[in-house]
């Protein structure tokens, strides 16, 4: 009887044991998924006011933005994206995935680009390297404001940089990113009309022409 109360008692803790293993693997397993969050926002929703409006601010970083995000996580489970970094999953995915997935990565570097405090001028090796491809920054302004207006319908401008650190303006539809053609993306302007609408209506020049007042180039520069 000792005997079997015994063999009980150790079959039981066996068992418990590899219950808890289990369980710690799974929670492992639920560690190493990754899950895409909202960025935090560097200023109030009103501070970029006038060029972007506060209910602007509201729809486009806390709405679309965020079903972006939500979609992402959902459409990632199970997949072999499921503990990538952002920027594999742009680089690697197609269809569903790829869109929720451009979009999130876009939209994070389009809303960490600006402040209220913004404008001005880039300075140090990106100014540089803005002189050596288009002559001058106003120059520059005036490819990047034109290759924007002409995006056929919903997409985004991109300026972004090669492996040798010289500069290009890309044209991107919908969800796209430089970063698909080996490019590092430092500053993008959204030309969805969902960016602009109820501040400039249709006019996407006007809306193009007014963000350079918001840029924050530090934060262009730090990714340059």
């Amino acid at each position: 009887m000792k005997r079997l109360i015994f063999t009980c008692i150790m079959l039981s803790g066996f068992l418990l044991g590899s219950v808890n293993a289990q369980n710690i693997n799974n929670n492992n397993k639920k560690t190493e998924a990754m899950k895409f969050e909202l960025p935090k926002l560097p200023y109030a929703t009103n501070a970029l006011e006038p060029v972007i409006g506060q209910q602007t601010i509201e729809l486009h970083y806390g709405k679309h933005l965020q079903t972006y995000i939500t979609n992402l996580n959902n459409l990632i489970q199970g997949t072999k994206f499921e503990s990538s970094d952002l920027e594999t999953i742009v680089k690697e995915s197609d269809g569903a995935i790829f869109n929720n997935a451009g979009q999130t990565l876009n939209h994070n570097i389009y809303f960490l680009s600006f402040s209220p405090n913004g404008g001005g001028a880039p300075k140090g090796k990106l100014a540089d390297a803005i002189n050596a491809e288009w002559g001058s920054f106003e120059n520059f302004k005036k490819e990047f404001q034109t290759a924007g207006t002409a995006v056929f319908g919903s997409g985004w401008v991109w300026l972004a940089k090669d492996n040798a650190g010289k500069l290009q303006i890309t044209k991107e539809p919908n969800a796209g990113n430089p970063i698909t053609k080996g490019l590092t993306p430092l500053l993008g302007f959204d030309v969805w009309e969902h960016a602009y609408y109820l501040d400039y209506q249709n006019r996407r020049a006007d809306h193009l022409a007014e963000l350079w007042k918001i840029i924050d180039w530090n934060a262009v520069e730090a990714r340059y």
